[in-house]
């Protein structure tokens, strides 16, 4: 070897060694080839190895500083151990303690490498997948709150990578590994130490912290489990209100579904931040165990929790009473001993729901194959021959214009209520939020709901004293009579003979002014108004329940307002839409007596025969006789009969894919 050649060699080492301020004596135009072999790795570590003395040299403003130090064995572990150091400092150009910086360059920057070695690997990516992830991570951050200028130095992002990631010694263990969750128990030291002191301060203290870092049990919650790793966002941010809610249930599987079920969790799904969510009862950084007396969940602390919401100070919100203690935020159908009022209520629900399914389905099913099998065997009831009787052009009147403006309202209020509360009770579903983000919001939806739900029992009531006060001053009404809406023993008979009829065994019932089905359908609504309307008024007044009621009401009544309002939906929109509209014997749709008032001769004495013949033999029939409808007047019933059956059979669809995608 040349002595000019290794002169120099010697003397930078030495010079690095002893922090001097020698020249180096090669020649200033060096290939990026010459540069790599003059400073290789040992090279470097003659000075920055973390094992010798530190060297202080002077900084750019001429103040000593220590050389930052590498530890060996660790870097030699690391991920980083093949790269060389001039790979990342690319700005440096000699090996001298001062080094010189080329011009042009910056200082090493790990995202602009790392996107570069993704860049160059994705043609060939096989044994290159880490870079891949790594860059998914850079393009993470750069959106992230980290990323954002530093308020106190806006030169600088508020954290870089380094901070994080150890520069020299970094190296992240394979997931499932019990290494990985060894690592994993630094990060809070890491988050801490260095920026969050004061919130590590109170991690320290909580359930979280007393498992990672007092047992270092790997069960624990660190901060990247909330806050995630790269893409961290403002805590204060609906982002990360939203996502926060589901990485707790990443955990508390059982408590997010639990959660979903309550008001609070179904507009947090539709994607609002504005009600309670799982920090804003157990706390941040400082969760405590709810048996803990430091705890906000604490029973001797709830109703203070509960009040940092519900007070008269926020708008539209009354300050919350004692039975707000006695709500179950987690209550389930399933923990009888926990909550057995959820549990029975439960029961009953699900015993009604598929106890008046079953039956009515079936009994669907079976009056459509029994008529369409006499449709095919041409089995008609004998035609009335309305011009020998000179009926002919007449129409029977069986709605008056009272009954039949409030069904068309009823029809709209109820497919309003429908939507509007079933994109609560679904908010899961993939339509929910835009239904929701359609109106306004959650808040206006509600609005919605309850204006719809006040229109509602409002037409009822009035339904219901108007024909109380015709009824009690008719002193020839008989309660149990034909022309009464009170199901009576022929009902009975009634409905065993159709079941006869279905499967051949007799002959079809002769129905009177009311079947049996129709009496279901009008007395359903009584049921109705009082189940979901109560519960409707317990949840839509909470404060005033609350004062009289213990807590749990609230948990028992959110489940049967919805599952009654469930069963109303899908009954209404299956059974009633068929006994209606989608028997063989109304096909095409619609059938439009409940928008014009009145039947043909023919069509009363085939649905009701047993009326039809009483009021014959009595001489009535002619007080209700009435000219046909106009061509108009029926074309526009049609026409509103087929959209509002379109209407409910998408509300139908949308209720179908809540409730098996999106409960």
């Amino acid at each position: 070897m040349r002595l000019t050649s290794f002169v120099p060699r010697v003397l930078a080492s030495l010079a690095c060694l002893a922090a001097g301020t020698v020249l180096a004596l090669e020649s200033p135009a060096k290939s990026s080839t010459q540069r790599t072999a003059a400073l290789d790795n040992a090279t470097c570590l003659t000075c920055h190895d973390a094992r010798k003395k530190k060297i202080q040299v002077a900084d750019a403003e001429g103040k000593k500083r220590a050389l930052a130090p590498v530890a060996q064995g660790k870097h030699s572990k690391s991920v980083h151990a093949k790269v060389q150091c001039v790979d990342c400092h690319t700005d440096i150009v000699d090996s001298q303690a001062n080094h010189k910086k080329s011009e042009g360059t910056v200082p090493p920057d790990c995202a602009t490498c790392h996107a570069k070695l993704w860049d160059e690997a994705k043609a060939n990516p096989a044994g290159k997948e880490r870079l891949g992830i790594v860059a998914q991570n850079i393009d993470a951050y750069k959106n992230s709150f980290h990323a954002r200028p530093d308020a106190d130095h806006p030169e600088r992002p508020k954290a870089v990578c380094s901070d994080c990631h150890s520069t020299h010694d970094f190296a992240v263990p394979t997931r499932g590994t019990p290494e990985r969750e060894q690592w994993r128990l630094t990060i809070p030291n890491t988050c801490g130490a260095k920026c969050h002191e004061e919130q590590l301060e109170d991690y320290e203290s909580s359930a979280h912290g007393k498992l990672a870092m007092g047992k270092e049990d790997p069960k624990g919650a660190v901060c990247s489990d909330c806050h995630t790793t790269h893409e961290i966002r403002g805590a204060s941010s609906d982002p990360f209100k939203l996502l926060n809610v589901e990485a707790c249930g990443d955990c508390h599987q059982e408590e997010l579904h639990s959660y979903r079920d309550t008001y609070h969790g179904q507009v947090n799904k539709l994607g609002y931040t504005y009600t309670a969510r799982c920090s804003s009862c157990h706390g941040s950084h400082d969760i405590k165990g709810a048996d803990d007396p430091a705890s906000k969940v604490h029973v001797n602390n709830r109703l203070k929790t509960c009040q940092q919401c519900h007070n008269d100070k926020k708008p539209g919100m009354v300050t919350a009473t004692a039975g707000f203690v006695t709500f179950g935020p987690h209550a389930n159908s399933h923990d009888f001993e926990k909550y057995p009022q959820m549990w029975i209520a439960t029961k009953f629900m699900v015993a009604l729901l598929i106890g008046v399914f079953a039956f009515f389905w079936a009994h669907c099913g079976l009056w459509y194959y029994r008529e369409w099998q006499e449709r095919k065997a041409h089995k008609t009831v004998a035609r009335v021959d309305t011009e020998a009787l000179g009926l002919s052009g007449k129409h029977f009147e069986r709605f008056p214009l009272g009954w039949r403006v409030a069904h068309l309202v009823f029809a709209l209020v109820t497919m309003t209520l429908i939507i509007t509360g079933t994109s609560a009770m679904f908010s899961g579903s993939s339509w929910a939020p835009v239904v929701a983000a359609a109106v306004g919001g959650p808040k206006i939806l509600g609005i919605i709901h309850r204006v719809a739900a006040a229109l509602f029992i409002g037409i009822f009531v009035i339904h219901f004293v108007y024909v109380m006060q015709r009824l009690l001053r008719d002193k020839n009404f008989r309660w149990f009579g034909p022309d009464s809406l009170i199901p009576n023993w022929k009902d009975l008979a009634d409905c065993w003979g159709m079941f006869k009829w279905f499967f051949g065994k007799g002959p079809k019932p002769q129905f009177d002014r009311w079947t049996y089905f129709e009496k279901f359908d009008y007395w359903a609504v009584f049921w109705g108004v009082n189940v979901i309307g109560w519960s409707g008024l317990m949840l839509a007044f909470p404060h005033v329940t609350a004062t009289y009621l213990p807590g749990w009401v609230f948990n028992v009544a959110t489940l049967v307002h919805g599952e009654e309002a469930f069963l109303a939906a899908v009954f209404l929109f299956t059974v009633h839409f068929f006994n209606n509209h989608f028997r063989p014997d109304k096909l095409p749709p619609p059938d439009v007596v409940m928008f014009t008032g009145t039947q043909s001769i023919e069509e009363f004495r085939k649905e009701h025969p047993a009326h039809y013949q009483r009021m014959v033999k009595s001489g009535e029939l002619e007080k209700y006789l009435v000219d046909a409808p106009s061509r108009q007047m029926h074309v526009g019933s049609v026409i509103l009969g087929l959209t509002l059956i379109t209407v409910g059979l998408v509300l139908l669809v949308l209720v179908a894919i809540g409730f098996f995608g999106g409960h």
